[in-house]
């Protein structure tokens, strides 16, 4: 079976998505849509850096592309919140595709977004395909690992996610999304206006909750500036000391006034060490370390890629990594 996949958006998860498409067996590039100019017209292969040429050329308008060309499911790695995607939603719904998407809050939009949510589901259910959101994080990380772990557990008490990253080492969008190199004041500004954040640690929490039978009370979503104390940097940007690095975020879910879930994120310029790790206390009680940490980038692809047969697979509607079954690599067979 090949699983002919149109790509809508072309930002750097975009484009790592496509790589994989292009490159893994049982998957093919149908189409390729996004609005920047400077790739517009140009054939995939170029934008990729190949020596040849594929043969598809990034087109400007979706509508254009859902009615020229035959897919059998769309990869959406646009934006992060669901407003920002709903009318792209709506679009390929008409279309009858299927979609993964990296959109953030579309990982779990239940808790946050449940009118939003509802609409969604209804009209997938209506177009007959299957909508799910996915990536390392939200996605992976910081929820489908813990709740995966949590089934040799005949009791769980409460668990704590860390996810701990030298973000010099990330894309530059990240590494602004992130405040890297912003003054203090300026950090707390735009985070207050929401321009700074990692998107989806609420979605995680309230995803691990269900997968609990755990009914939250709150779901609290901290920021804090990781201040430079000595001069660190990346390819893209500097930082000297006194000016931020990156962030500090922590999602703390409560049950019955008692804060059962915990994912603390750290991302910044120059972190001393890259991990991932998972704590549940109960029984038995476990702790689990992903040394060096899992890559956000490459993950993030490769987790929207492997979830492409998944999604063509399920029943009409709004799905997420807890409803399909146990993620894996997908060796295109």
């Amino acid at each position: 079976m090949t699983i002919r996949v149109m790509h809508v958006g072309l930002g750097p998860i975009g484009i790592g998505v496509l790589k994989q498409v292009v490159e893994r067996p049982g998957f093919e590039v149908a189409a390729a849509v996004d609005i920047d100019p400077e790739i517009v017209g140009r054939d995939v292969g170029e934008i990729l850096g190949f020596d040849d040429k594929v043969g598809i050329e990034v087109q400007r308008e979706l509508e254009g592309a859902l009615a020229d060309h035959e897919a059998d499911v769309v990869a959406l790695c646009t934006g992060s919140t669901l407003p920002s995607i709903h009318s792209q939603l709506e679009s390929i719904f008409r279309a009858g595709l299927p979609i993964v998407s990296t959109t953030e809050e579309l990982s779990f939009p239940h808790f946050s977004n449940e009118a939003l949510a509802g609409e969604i589901d209804k009209l997938a259910r209506n177009a007959g395909v299957a909508v799910v959101g996915t990536g390392v994080n939200p996605g992976f990380a910081m929820d489908t690992l813990p709740i995966v772990l949590s089934a040799a557990c005949e009791r769980v008490d409460s668990v704590t996610v860390d996810r701990i990253q030298d973000a010099s080492v990330r894309r530059i969008p990240f590494q602004k999304k992130i405040g890297a190199g912003l003054d203090p004041e300026d950090f707390r500004q735009k985070a207050d206006r929401l321009e700074i954040r990692h998107v989806g640690l609420t979605e995680s929490v309230a995803m691990i909750a269900a997968a609990f039978g755990w009914k939250l009370d709150r779901i609290t979503d901290v920021i804090e500036p990781k201040i430079a104390e000595e001069p660190v940097a990346s390819s893209y940007l500097s930082v000297e000391p006194g000016q931020v690095a990156g962030l500090i975020q922590d999602g703390v879910g409560y049950r019955d006034g008692e804060p059962v879930i915990r994912l603390h994120m750290e991302a910044y310029l120059g972190a001393p060490q890259t991990y991932d790790a998972v704590s549940i206390e109960g029984s038995p009680s476990m702790y689990t370390k992903v040394e060096a940490g899992i890559p956000g980038d490459i993950a993030t692809a490769a987790v929207a890629v492997n979830t492409l047969p998944r999604a063509l697979a399920a029943p009409p509607g709004l799905h997420t990594m807890r409803d399909l079954p146990i993620p894996s690599w997908w060796s295109g067979a």
